[in-house]
């Protein structure tokens, strides 16, 4: 008896299942499971023979031995480069990943036209699986970039594109939009399904560290915001960033999650235009341009992305709540840690949000996960408690515990620095430390939320409450 020919497949895990299920046993995820076309197998029972061909001994080295130096193609968009690490390293593959229309396409298009002209005699490559070479040429003319020589193609045969590429006068940068499109006709799934993602990213990549090509891979992803296809995918890559930012909003973030040839959690700020990307040397007076000194429930946070210092504003709202449930809603933080900083405000500083909404949102479209911005959340928190804005010229940043205490955070000093390039001649900070320079700024050090009280001169809405 012959073994089935096909075989039920997770599409978000890969997980092999006997027989259709709703859920899937080993991600949880529901709706997830396809019937996909097994590979080839010999019969049961059959004696199928294997290769009997030994495998090659492997010669090790020693750590100190003569490293060639990469040198990196820079792209001429010094934000993308920053995020890369410096530039685009030859035989390594990029993974980009974001939304529908946020931007990765243009901003990939513009990134090969300005290799093409900071690097004398780079040869780059577009392969377009989504879309036809004449939609492809309209988007290069409106970013004026159709004088640059960035051969075009449209297809999704993986091995036609190799076919292609594996000459001796391969491209040095090839961007393949998208991997979900690629399909590679030994299989029989469909395109977009984990085998078929798996496989043709694999091919690809081996291509490009046999040739010296820099690959970048467009990825889609899911209605959760990751990468879709198998999590294998972003082990298999040498980078993966991905392009933030909200459709109504002309910002956008591209943000390295992991990189082996440079540092991780950087970021680049770039802003779409009529003429597409534009990139942003200066985030923190971006961020900051619509501020309004006089109003209550905003404080500006000293936060770091990456190696780069960025000062953003986070807006606090809370008002009386008609539910019995009061909202707790929250834009460009974590929730989790928004309830956790209201625990601590009405258990160790008394302040009190029973029977309130409370919205929070950082300004500007930008995500902050570092646990540096609790202070600066709870100073918003309790100004829009108390209806009194904080100090216009101050910025704040530092980490709450769970007793109230505030913690240091990492790089004090580079926060500092930036806030006085903008002009901030106040810092509300942990205690600091270490004996580094703070900048020229007055710092007011704050050992628990409880200090906060001391911002608000007239306490009518914050009165400490006895605790216990």
């Amino acid at each position: 008896m012959a073994r089935a020919t096909t075989r039920h497949v997770c599409q978000a895990c890969g997980a092999i299942h006997p027989r259709w299920a709703g859920r899937c046993d080993a991600c949880g995820a529901w709706n997830a499971i396809t019937e996909e076309a097994a590979p080839e197998s010999a019969p049961i029972g059959s004696k199928a023979k294997s290769p009997k061909r030994g495998g090659r001994t492997v010669d090790f080295v020693a750590l100190d031995g003569e490293k060639q130096k990469t040198k990196r193609r820079k792209t001429g968009i010094g934000e993308f480069d920053r995020v890369a690490g410096g530039g685009l390293v030859p035989g390594s593959a990029l993974l980009i990943g974001g939304d529908p229309g946020i931007g990765k396409s243009t901003l990939l298009l513009q990134a090969v036209a300005g290799l093409t002209k900071s690097t004398v005699g780079a040869r780059c490559a577009y392969i377009s699986g989504e879309e036809s070479i004449d939609q492809v040429r309209m988007r290069a003319e409106r970013l004026t970039v159709t004088n640059a020589p960035v051969a075009l193609a449209a297809a999704t045969n993986v091995r036609d594109v190799i076919a292609t590429l594996d000459t001796s006068e391969a491209p040095d940068v090839v961007v393949i939009d998208s991997i979900q499109t690629m399909y590679l006709d030994a299989l029989e799934s469909a395109p977009g399904t984990v085998s078929q993602v798996r496989a043709s990213a694999q091919e690809l990549i081996r291509l490009a560290k046999r040739r010296g090509i820099t690959l970048l891979l467009v990825g889609h992803v899911t209605k959760e915001g990751t990468i879709a296809g198998p999590r294998v995918l972003e082990h298999m890559v040498d980078t993966v960033m991905y392009f933030e930012g909200e459709r109504g909003h002309q910002f956008r973030i591209l943000r390295a999650v992991k990189n082996r040839f440079g540092p991780t959690d950087e970021i680049g700020v770039f802003e779409m235009t009529e003429r597409g990307l534009e990139e942003v040397a200066n985030p923190s007076a971006l961020f900051l341009a619509d501020r309004n000194d006089d109003v209550s429930g905003a404080a500006v946070f000293a936060g770091m992305e990456g190696s780069r210092p960025v000062l953003v504003e986070i807006q606090a709202l809370v008002a009386p709540s008609p539910l019995g449930t009061p909202r707790r809603n929250v834009v460009g933080w974590d929730g989790g840690r928004l309830s956790m900083v209201l625990a601590v405000l009405e258990s160790r500083a008394g302040m009190s949000f029973a029977g309130k909404d409370v919205y929070l949102n950082v300004a500007g479209g930008l995500r902050i996960s570092e646990p540096g911005a609790d202070l600066a959340v709870a100073a918003a928190l309790a100004s829009a408690l108390s209806e009194q804005p904080l100090p216009a010229e101050m910025v704040v940043f530092g980490e709450i515990g769970l007793s109230g205490e505030i913690r240091a955070v990492s790089q004090m000093a580079a926060r500092l620095k930036e806030a006085g390039k903008l002009g901030f001649s106040q810092a509300l900070t942990p205690k600091w430390r270490s004996k580094a320079a703070k900048e020229g700024i007055t710092v007011r050090e704050c050992a628990s939320v409880s200090d906060l009280f001391g911002l608000f001169p007239e306490q009518s809405a914050v009165k400490p409450r006895a605790v216990g």
